[in-house]
């Protein structure tokens, strides 16, 4: 059975980082199983899973695991300052825009929850 370590973090913020968790694995599968999916693509799905392996780690023990986050917000905003430009450019899709509009607005909780995070002290 999966527990949950007690908590002095809103529920709120655990659950929204069980949803990121959530949304990661969810855009991660289809690409991750697909059989025409290029090498490269299937790493990169692998990548996008782990970090939401992270994400529910996090929801576990976010007191202990907070700052961990900030792994979520640079990815994120990588992921968003390389992709947006090329959607722009017509080297992507447009069918990748709702996947971008995810990960804009989870690195703007992300960052919420990191501007109200306050770790535990070691005492």
């Amino acid at each position: 059975m999966i527990t949950t370590e007690p908590t002095r973090t809103a529920p709120g913020w655990v659950w929204m980082l069980r949803a990121a968790a959530a949304y990661n694995i969810l855009v991660a599968l289809p690409a991750l199983f697909a059989p025409a999916t290029s090498d490269s693509d299937r790493i990169v799905s692998l990548l996008v899973g782990c970090f939401g392996l992270v994400y529910a780690m996090i929801a576990r023990a976010p007191d202990r695991l907070g700052s961990v986050l900030w792994a979520g917000v640079i990815g994120k905003i990588g992921v968003l300052a390389i992709m947006v430009p090329a959607v722009m450019a017509g080297r992507l899709s447009l069918a990748i825009v709702p996947i971008l509009v995810g990960d804009a607005l989870f690195t703007l909780a992300f960052i919420a929850f990191l501007r109200a995070f306050r770790p535990l002290s070691r005492s």
